[in-house]
Parts: structure tokens; sequence; C-alpha cells
């Protein structure tokens, strides 16, 4: 169970999402049974349905930022640079320049003093190197943020194509939760975007108590994991943050014995990561390494909504620790032979 290649599976091109659909929570909902793998199939819309009045609902209010820059060097070459580690505070406070760390993709590597021309007047010039990232201080006129949200793009996973001036779906609206509030992610909480206020109006009013955490998805959730061994594989850093009333409710829930239902990887991770050898969940904030895999034994989270995850992929052996290898690949067969719709923008998956 710790060969990559336990984690391997074939999945049709046209199982791949490369839209929404058009109400958002009328995807497709496959419900797994982590005791004896028994699979149903729903709509997403029936999941108050499928929870209880006691449970504890914990989702991710990351926002997605445009971090996505298309400009040119100086010299007259095609750039596009991601920005990795974007902060609202540290962008407000940065006067007329503000340093990040980026990816870079041009035709050739930019090295230190290497200047880049966006539009509306933003420059980088390259000043710092770290592997395959490089420090790039911008330099603008007016607030840093609203410059950004006019002449950024959203970065898509690389499964999601669009054309340059593709407009017919809004990804600026789309790959973004309802309840996105903390701005800094590279990439949606995927799990989370089946949500809508409709969806979440029931579930307060069934009972179910739907608290926040906030964890910025980072470019790392689309590195692939290069090693035979997965144990040997390490994690990406993320930053997160859990208010006092989130620990609160999910202690409370777990002393009650009432589930804690996570909505998505990162909401697993962020949880028990943050429990300590007491087991209860610490407020508070910090970055996440948390690299779980099957052998994990869970100590928070009892239930999980998630989406359909790519071969190999860190998330899919996450959900494979949670619910069991066998049965996870047992369900995504069901599903690609019911034509589920996979990854980002495509179905989601409860287990229970």
């Amino acid at each position: 169970m710790y060969s990559i290649d336990d984690y391997d599976y074939h999945l049709p091109e046209e199982n791949i999402a490369q839209k929404p659909v058009e109400q958002r929570d009328r995807s497709r909902l496959l419900v797994l049974a982590r005791g004896n793998g028994a699979i149903d199939h729903a709509r997403f819309n029936a999941l108050p349905d499928l929870l209880a009045p006691s449970d504890v609902l914990v989702v991710n209010n990351t926002e997605v930022i445009p971090a996505k820059l298309l400009g040119r060097k100086e010299t007259g070459g095609r750039v596009e640079v991601l920005l990795l580690d974007y902060t609202a505070r540290a962008a407000r406070d940065a006067g007329n320049e503000f340093e990040a760390q980026c990816l870079v993709k041009a035709s050739k590597r930019p090295r230190r003093g290497s200047r880049f021309i966006f539009d509306a007047g933003l420059q980088g010039e390259v000043v710092g190197e770290d592997g395959m990232r490089l420090r790039i201080r911008f330099s603008h006129e007016g607030d840093f943020e609203s410059l950004l949200y006019r002449v950024g793009k959203v970065p898509l996973p690389p499964y999601i194509r669009r054309q340059e001036n593709d407009a017919a779906t809004d990804d600026h609206i789309n790959y973004q939760t309802v309840y996105a509030s903390e701005k800094g992610a590279v990439a949606a909480p995927t799990a989370g975007l089946h949500f809508t206020e409709n969806v979440l109006a029931r579930l307060k009013k069934k009972g179910v108590k739907v608290v926040e955490i906030t964890l910025h998805v980072g470019y790392g959730t689309f590195s692939p994991v290069r090693v035979d061994d997965i144990r040997r594989h390490a994690m990406h850093a993320e930053r997160f943050s859990i208010p006092e009333q989130t620990a609160a409710a999910v202690n409370r829930a777990r002393r009650s014995g009432h589930r804690v239902v996570a909505v998505g990887t990162t909401c697993v991770r962020t949880l028990e990561y943050a429990c300590g050898s007491q087991g209860e969940v610490a407020a508070g904030s910090g970055s996440c390494d948390l690299f779980i895999y099957p052998g994990y034994d869970f100590r928070v989270v009892d239930a999980m909504v998630t989406n359909f995850h790519l071969p190999k992929s860190t998330l899919l052996m996450l959900v494979a620790a949670f619910a069991g290898r066998q049965n996870i690949l047992a369900a995504y067969g069901a599903a690609i032979e019911k034509g589920y719709r996979f990854y980002s923008y495509g179905d989601a998956m409860l287990i229970i």
C-alpha cells in the first residue's frame, strides 16, 4: 500500500470536467460507506438529508486570488508569473512595492535583475532565487490588491483547458466557494464548490452546525508524487488558521460522540494537524504540512465531503487512508462507469 502504483487508475478524458454544472448543488453525489464499501448515488442538494442534526460541518473559507499574471520580459519574450505567498495584509502595507515568491514560465529561466512588464503599469523585477521559485518585487501605482484583481487571472489546474480569451465560463465566480472570505489561495478547496446558500440554509435549519477554518491552498496541491515509495514524499506546507469558536465546536462534538464532517481534504488535514496529544483541536494559525496516507489513525474527522482526485495524487492517498484503498478504487470505478465528472469542476463524494 506504499507503492505509488497502488494509487493509479485509468480515467477516460471525457470524464474530466472542463466546466461546472449549471447549478452548483445539482452535481452528482456518490455516497460511500467506510465500513463495508456500500455505494449509493444522489445529487449534492440531498446532503442535508444525509447528515444528522448533531453533526458539525467544517468548511474552508479561503478565497482564490487571481494569482496568474501574464506579461512580457523587458527584452520582449512572453512570461507567466504565479504568486505563491500572497497575503492581503502584506499587500495593503506594501506601498508602491510588493514582494512575493513566484513561479515563472518563460522561454528561458529569468535571473536576478530580470524585469517584467504587465498591464495597467504593473512591473516586476527578480530580486532573489530559491530553487524553482523566484522572488519578485512588483512596483505599481495605487493599491496592489486592486491592481491584481484588475489584471490577474484565476490560476486554473492544468487539466482545465481555456482559450486565452475564453469568456464562456466565468472562472472568477465559479472557481470560488460561496463562503470564501479570506484571500490567499491559488487553488480552490473544490469540495466546497458544490455548496449553495440554499444548501447551507437547509443544513443550519436542520441543526447541523457549520463552522469555518482557513487553509490557503498552495500550488503544491498540483505537485505530483515523484517517489516510488509514497512514505518518502515531502508534503508542501500551507498557511492555516482555526478560530476559537471552530475549535470549541469540534471539541464539543468529539466529547459528545457527535460526528465531525470535513468539507474537503484541506479541512481534514488542518483539523488532524491541529489535534494535540489529548485529542483536542487547538485554535491558532501556522503552516500545515501533514501528509495523510493509508495507515494514518484519524483522530478528529468522522465523515468527509470530497471530489474525485487525480491518480497517484496525495489527495487520493488521503481519501484511501480514510475509507480504505480498495473501497476508494471500487467507488472510483463505479463513478467512471456511471459517467461521473472528475476533478475540480467535477462531482462529489460523501464518505460516511
